[in-house]
């Protein structure tokens, strides 16, 4: 009777053990090891997760990227690593909808503020349009901003169709091709590469916190700045189905409220803080803000326009209510 006993309670601690099982994931973080996201942002969560679920799910950032900043969804789908993060651009003929808030002059200067109106936008009007993975969150950064590499800001049309210019992907460069200026388009992260070379005399669509981030202070000699942003840059954040399939619908639903705006908050905020703090060395370095002349605010407003008219046919070809959608972000974000 004692051995019969003894293996129905090894099996029942199996059996417990197994209802507990962990789940690791695997994070991979393209920033690089020594950003803000990968070592403040993203290892807040970690431990936020762990706490919410009592250890039963765990995490670890990879030290090195799986995969090219373009690559990042198709990492996570192909099972290469279980979270990741992706630039919106970069996909936005398959998910239209977070570029609502990269429309040009719809943004303001407080990353958490947008980061919150993003994932609030998505709850309402496209939740489940990441359908080959968990959307855990989506957030916006510090808006891009537009630097001379010349003694002479760019302070209008004509000057900056003079110049070749370092341009972020998406609508930016879409612009500034329009504008029939001459365009060199990489991931922001590869922006040293182009920019140290001299190949380009100025650069549009990183942050001030990129600007130090991706070691270009050395190669700013202004900052044009406009009243509203000419654009902002969002990024989502999710994990594998499979993996998110081994969760406990318990654990899942613990995850996601340390997630989804919380954590869209704590991307937006860690943003704005070590974007004042790059701006805070500007003098040091020698860059000079000039405030945007009107005209050639007014200008870019109207050449720009294609754009937000472009996203309106194409969420709404995708099933979005794109007007409506844009509207609400607006509306959240100004609040």
């Amino acid at each position: 009777m004692k051995l019969k006993h003894l293996m129905a309670s090894l099996t029942l601690v199996a059996a417990s053990s197994a209802a507990q099982a962990e789940t690791r994931l695997l994070v991979n973080c393209f920033f690089g090891s020594g950003h803000q996201v990968c070592t403040n942002v993203v290892p807040a969560w970690i431990e936020d997760v762990e706490r919410v679920t009592e250890g039963r799910v765990t995490a670890r950032i990879l030290p090195k990227s799986v995969a090219p900043p373009p690559e990042q969804l198709t990492a996570v789908e192909k099972g290469l690593a279980d979270v990741a993060i992706q630039f919106n651009g970069l996909i936005q003929n398959r998910f239209p909808g977070p570029a609502v808030a990269m429309q040009p002059f719809v943004g303001n200067y407080d990353a958490a503020k947008m980061s919150v109106a993003l994932w609030e936008t998505n709850r309402a009007f496209f939740p489940d349009e990441f359908d080959t993975v968990h959307l855990l969150s989506q957030f916006v950064i510090s808006p891009g901003r537009l630097y001379s590499q010349t003694d002479t800001p760019i302070n209008s049309i004509e000057e900056l169709v003079s110049r070749k210019i370092w341009v972020l992907p998406g609508p930016l460069a879409e612009i500034a091709k329009s504008l029939r200026a001459g365009v060199v388009s990489t991931p922001a992260v590869q922006s040293n590469e182009i920019i140290s070379r001299g190949v380009v005399d100025g650069f549009l669509g990183v942050d001030a916190d990129a600007l130090r981030s991706f070691q270009l202070m050395a190669y700013a000699t202004s900052e044009t700045k406009f009243a509203a942003p000419i654009y902002t840059t969002t990024f989502s954040m999710f994990v594998n189905e499979d993996t998110w399939a081994t969760i406990s619908p318990e654990d899942q639903a613990a995850i996601m409220e340390v997630s989804g705006a919380n954590l869209a908050a704590a991307f937006g905020t860690a943003w704005d803080a070590s974007s004042a703090e790059a701006e805070a060395e500007y003098g040091n370095e020698g860059i000079e803000v000039v405030d945007a002349d009107p005209a050639f605010e007014a200008a870019l407003i109207e050449a720009s326009a294609f754009v937000t008219e472009k996203w309106l046919k194409d969420a709404s070809a995708a099933g979005i209510d794109a007007q409506a959608a844009l509207d609400f972000y607006k509306a959240q974000s100004a609040e």
